[in-house]
């Protein structure tokens, strides 16, 4: 084994979290190291034409993804069940390479309502001491919107999210979203064109008194420059952004603005093809002294001792690493112990499809956010009372779906095969898009994650095993709001309107439901019940710190990822505090 010096902040992950608290370290001169599994995508042809377009390479193979033939993940829907190997991920896309999953996203971004970080005392203060099923173990996080308001701001200002403001310094802005906590500043730029089929969502939900209003995207309306002087080009709209590079370097990501920043800052290092076998505690001190790689160029077993270790990998990634180094105390169901691996939450997306004979609607142009959505029964936007679930989703259309192998809509009828399905997909392409749903999801005390005793990935070790089912509540939350969506659907004047299709189960993992994954390290003020403090500072290892959708205790219905930037921005002013005087940082 390879025994390397000492860095001062080793980031194991080098997806969006890592990035954006690196930054924050770099800004201050502090010794910075990024360990990746993964190359460096853009610098070669999957970021140009015609090679960028590839959908078959990129949308269906995955190729920004995870390689599941190297690790992969097992599955059962309970604990009465035998686990069995994904052999192909098609459920979630982890991503793999500098910038991860953050490169692969179609930049839809989301400043979560403040109650979810207290969702627990919410819903008791709302509804009673009875609101909360036993088997859901909703808690607080330990952290407060106004403290986050900042590195939201911050978040939008990098990415140069183009938007609306809904809720300006307490005052309600015509044509934003009315749901949204006060915000000090308006978007960095002005909100994307409106696709054909948004408009149509426009009307007929402003006609049922709904406020719709433009989904706030990290793709780029014009040219911008952001704060650390990176430049955005204007979005093209040409339809390829979820699953696939930017052609026109018009989506924030990590790839486009992050790392090439990084790279110039003397204090930071970016080694990529590193891939993390275990970290090595101390579990006397409290802390971890190195993190082992493999250097999958060499082969080359290597030893990175640490002074601050961040896992900022995955969810997955980063709740198996902790389990296999025994850091933490391994929950189980059975007795409801233990905090690392509990609170496993995806989202719980529906929807369903319109058909205009008469009308185009050209869905192969689009961005990846410029989208128009409704919030009026989003999370507890709405009165839960005598309803039987908690939770909700926002709604609307006009993300990019019309990519032609895979948006393949027809209407109710049509035959699966042969020369009528054809025709059908000829005539239907162009007139028909899909009105989604994105449900929150909530934890259930049988959902959670742990290590599989059978199956080991290519390099030995075990796989990380999913215990993970949609329980009553999401069936309940998503067969309401997916009919919500469907009054407004039948207001839309489509020729034909496809039946409603709310989540069911059994979970089928062939099925793409988000990477949006949530939980197994939840953060929150009680370490007899969470893995990371408010600080996101592990609870038993001093210099242990997690950046990832794993701390989150619940998960919303909308995408997450502004609010893990948020707290990878705080994460990174922490460090610097860290490092300078190491301890045990204050929860407020």
């Amino acid at each position: 084994m390879k025994n390397l010096p000492e860095r001062t902040v080793v980031f194991v992950g080098g997806g969006l979290a890592a990035a954006f608290a690196a930054r924050q370290l770099a800004r201050a001169g502090i010794d910075t190291l990024v360990l990746e599994r993964g190359g460096e995508p853009g610098a070669g042809a999957e970021s140009r034409i015609p090679s960028q377009r590839d959908e078959l390479r990129w949308a269906v193979r995955g190729g920004l993804v995870q390689d599941p033939a190297a690790e992969t993940y097992t599955l059962r829907r309970s604990r009465t069940e035998p686990a069995r190997p994904m052999r192909r991920l098609a459920a979630f896309l982890p991503g793999t390479g500098a910038g991860g999953a953050g490169n692969h996203w179609n930049g839809e971004s989301h400043r979560w309502r403040g109650y979810n970080l207290a969702l627990r005392s919410r819903l008791l203060d709302r509804y009673g001491r009875g609101a909360i099923p036993a088997d859901m173990p909703l808690q607080d996080w330990g952290v407060a919107h106004a403290e986050l308001e900042p590195y939201y701001d911050l978040f939008e200002r990098l990415f140069g999210v183009s938007g609306r403001a809904g809720n300006l310094r307490g005052r309600v802005q015509p044509g934003g979203n009315p749901f949204e906590d006060p915000r000090e500043h308006e978007y960095p730029q002005p909100p994307l064109e409106s696709t054909e089929a948004g408009l149509i969502f426009q009307a007929a939900a402003r006609e049922r008194g709904y406020h719709p209003y433009p989904m706030p995207a990290a793709n780029s309306s014009g040219t911008y420059v952001n704060p650390d002087g990176m430049a955005l080009g204007a979005c093209q709209y040409c339809g390829h952004c979820a699953r696939y590079l930017c052609e026109a370097s018009a989506k924030g990501t990590p790839g486009t603005l992050l790392y090439p920043w990084l790279r110039n800052q003397p204090c930071f290092e970016l080694r990529p093809h590193a891939h993390v076998l275990a970290l090595e505690p101390d579990a006397a001190a409290g802390r971890v002294r190195a993190v082992r790689y493999l250097d999958l160029l060499t082969g080359e077993e290597c030893r990175q001792p640490a002074a601050v270790v961040v896992l900022s990998a995955f969810t997955f990634t980063t709740v198996r690493l902790l389990l296999s180094a025994g850091i933490g105390r391994a929950y189980d169901p059975a007795a409801g112990t233990g905090t690392l691996g509990r609170n496993l939450c995806l989202q719980t997306t529906s929807g369903l499809s319109l058909f205009y004979r008469d009308r185009w609607i050209n869905p192969f142009l689009a961005a990846g956010a410029a989208g128009t959505l409704i919030d009026e029964f989003t999370d507890d936007n709405f009165d839960h009372a005598g309803l039987g679930f908690l939770g909700g989703g926002s709604m609307g259309v006009g993300l990019s779906s019309g990519a032609p192998i895979q948006a393949r809509r027809l209407p109710p009828g049509t035959p699966r095969w042969g020369t009528a399905w054809k025709q059908a997909a000829a005539d239907w392409y162009n007139h028909s898009f899909g009105l989604g749903v994105q449900g929150s999801c909530y934890p259930h005390r049988e959902n959670f994650l742990d290590l599989d005793p059978d199956y080991t990935d290519a390099f030995g070790q075990p796989l990380l095993r999913l215990t993970f089912d949609f329980r009553d509540n999401e069936l309940r939350m998503s067969a309401y709001c997916t009919a919500r969506a469907a009054e407004i659907a039948r207001a839309m004047g489509a020729t034909h309107v496809g039946p409603a299709a709310p989540r069911g189960r059994p979970f089928d993992v062939r099925q793409y439901v988000g990477t949006h994954v949530t939980g197994g390290t939840i953060m929150g003020a009680d370490p007899a019940t969470s893995v990371v403090s408010p600080r996101l500072q592990h609870w038993d290892a001093e210099n242990l710190f997690v950046a990832s959708s794993s701390v989150f205790a619940h998960n919303a219905g909308l995408n997450p990822s502004e609010l893990l930037g948020a707290l990878a921005l705080r994460l990174g002013d922490d460090l610097v505090r860290y490092v300078a005087r190491p301890g045990r940082l204050p929860a407020g």
